[in-house]
């Protein structure tokens, strides 16, 4: 079986255009504001454009001698006119495209919450939280600057290079125009040579703070581990160590960034003083006015400030693409476990589960079972017990189809579990894990986490037949005290009991007890018991168990041992044939 990996590390063959290419569709959700924006912008630009042209008329007019002087009215509203329009222009483009940024980001965020919740279970046992986390959290960032600077100063800063360029051809002579474009080449050039190869850093220093981030997050998460060792400066060291070749790659990203900035200073001065210099020749020759000066001089200003910001735009950039490269290389990663097109919906109360010669194991060189078949009639209960690693807990995670088999099938109500959608099945069965995990949150939305839509009343009879109400009512916020990081202020026997009350809640026709009660006091646990007992009576129920004792009211009970069904009967039945497990039950009656 294929396992999926995930190191933090973007697609190899992942590229900037092909980055470009996944962000577009979630744009284009948003067409008309996109068009809108667009055209808001070349009317900004255009107005920006034509404003020194209005301020050289003013300045030629004002230039004449003092007898003819008049004031240039016309000059003095249109330079008003194009300031006001750059203004309201450049506004409304902001306000139109804010909704495009935000809305993508959201769609972007809501598909990759919903992708990694449909990735398989292999993907999930190794992922890294905090490396992921923090993937997540640049990835999204990036898409904001992206499309932000993309629209605001990329955009409109091409557009007014070639709108600046086209007027020095019309008006000047073409020398300024190739000054100026010139320049404007050797800038960009420049920059995309050095900046690609300062890329190298960015992507190490994401690899570093990724890689620090996930053993901070992992040590934090196993707080009471690292304490029961005493290993907080082993902690430490390690962390402290990853933030030391962060803090190289730090340092030689900001080396290159220096020297990029002095080539692009020394490349836009030469330009500057070049264009001046012609403007300067031409007033002296008298083939130009002191309008014309102040005219290049503001292109100049309008020109050049946005340009030199274009490099650190473009940067920038690059970087953002950098980031978005593990948000959709996240999106890429195939969904390994997927409903057929034509899967069916599964609805009923009562449901027979059937194992047919069923093989699996999570690698290929590792073959966890082997040949289990067995069957479950509807409102019936089965237990399987063996000893630790026999593959009993495996049985749970391919019933929820969290695995699909290598050989054989699982059926419910002699369906393929692999022609229904998973949704469906899942909604069917209920399990109380060996291993219990709460959210964050209160008491009250742990247990309603079964059913979110029940009631308070529905609540709490739930926790009544959990024997945990009473427990809850003594706390002093009640329902709603909170549980801590995975439940960690509860005892291992009020997790699980929340568990149970979360599983009768939701209240399925399918139960599983992984280990349900065993972390529970002998006291607590015989009370649940009989509790499970009832709530079990008309459902259909596995019991996987390690104690004996908490399965010898089961309808079958099978003994597994490697991954092979070795015996299989009721209780009485197994005692008198004298194998496998009558040595287990006499051996842990030894032990009580």
């Amino acid at each position: 079986m294929r396992r999926l990996h995930y190191r933090g590390a973007a697609p190899a063959n992942r590229n900037d255009i092909k980055t470009i290419r996944s962000l577009l569709p979630f744009v284009w959700q948003f067409k008309w504001r996109v068009i809108f924006a667009m055209a808001c912008l070349v009317a900004a630009k255009v107005a920006s454009v034509i404003t020194p042209l209005f301020l050289k008329d003013v300045v030629d007019g004002l230039s004449l001698p003092q007898t003819l002087m008049v004031l240039p009215v016309a000059a003095l509203l249109g330079y008003g006119f194009a300031r006001l329009a750059t203004s309201v222009f450049g506004e409304l483009r902001d306000a139109l495209f804010a909704r495009v940024t935000q809305g993508s980001i959201r769609r972007i965020a809501t598909r990759l919450f919903r992708h990694l919740f449909g990735l398989s279970m292999s993907f999930h046992l190794q992922r890294q939280t905090g490396g992921l986390s923090r993937d997540i959290e640049r990835g999204t960032k990036g898409i904001g600057f992206l499309l932000n600077f993309m629209v605001f100063n990329v955009l409109p800063t091409l557009l007014e290079i070639t709108m600046v360029a086209v007027i020095l051809l019309w008006r000047y002579d073409f020398l300024f125009a190739v000054v100026t474009l010139g320049t404007i080449a050797a800038y960009i050039v420049f920059t995309l040579v050095v900046t690609e190869k300062r890329m190298v850093y960015r992507r190490s220093m994401n690899d570093l703070d990724s890689q620090a981030n996930s053993k901070a997050i992992d040590a934090l998460l196993n707080y009471e581990t690292v304490k029961y060792f005493g290993n907080e400066g082993y902690e430490l060291d390690r962390y402290d160590r990853n933030l030391g070749r962060w803090v190289d790659s730090a340092v030689k990203n900001q080396v290159s960034l220096n020297l990029l900035n002095m080539g692009q200073g020394i490349i836009i001065t030469v330009g500057v003083t070049a264009l001046l210099w012609l403007s300067a020749s031409g007033v002296v020759k008298e083939t130009m006015t002191v309008g014309d000066v102040v005219l290049v001089s503001a292109y100049l200003t309008q020109l050049y400030a946005p340009l030199n910001f274009l490099g650190f735009v473009y940067r920038e950039i690059k970087h953002a693409l950098a980031d978005m490269e593990r948000l959709f290389g996240l999106l890429e990663k195939e969904q390994e476990i997927v409903d057929k097109p034509s899967a069916q919906v599964l609805d009923t109360r009562h449901a027979s589960v059937k194992f047919e010669h069923v093989d699996f194991g999570y690698e290929l060189n590792r073959q966890i079972l082997f040949d289990v078949s067995f069957e479950i009639p509807a409102g019936h209960t089965l237990a399987v017990v063996g000893a630790s690693g026999a593959g009993k807990s495996t049985l749970s995670r391919l019933l929820f189809r969290f695995y699909d088999v290598s050989e054989g099938a699982i059926k419910i109500n002699d369906i393929d579990v692999r022609d229904l959608e998973q949704a469906s099945l899942r909604r069917h069965i209920g399990i109380v894990p060996q291993d219990t995990v709460l959210f964050n949150d209160t008491i009250l939305y742990n247990i309603a986490y079964g059913r979110p839509g029940a009631s308070r009343e529905e609540i709490v009879e739930a926790a009544r037949a959990a024997r945990i109400h009473d427990f809850i009512e003594s706390l002093p916020d009640g329902y709603d005290t909170r549980v801590g990081e995975r439940g960690l202020k509860l005892s291992g026997g009020e997790k699980q009991r929340v568990a149970i009350a979360r599983t009768l809640l939701k209240n399925p026709p399918i139960l599983v007890f992984d280990e349900a009660t065993s972390a529970l006091d002998t006291r607590t646990e015989r009370a649940i018991q009989d509790e499970l007992r009832q709530i079990s009576r008309d459902r259909t129920t596995l019991i996987i168990a390690h104690r004996l004792s908490t399965v010898v009211d089961a309808d079958k009970i099978l003994v597994l041992d490697h991954g092979r069904v070795v015996e299989q009967g009721s209780h009485r039945e197994l005692l008198l044939q004298g194998g496998r497990y009558a040595q287990m039950w006499l051996l842990q009656q030894s032990q009580d």
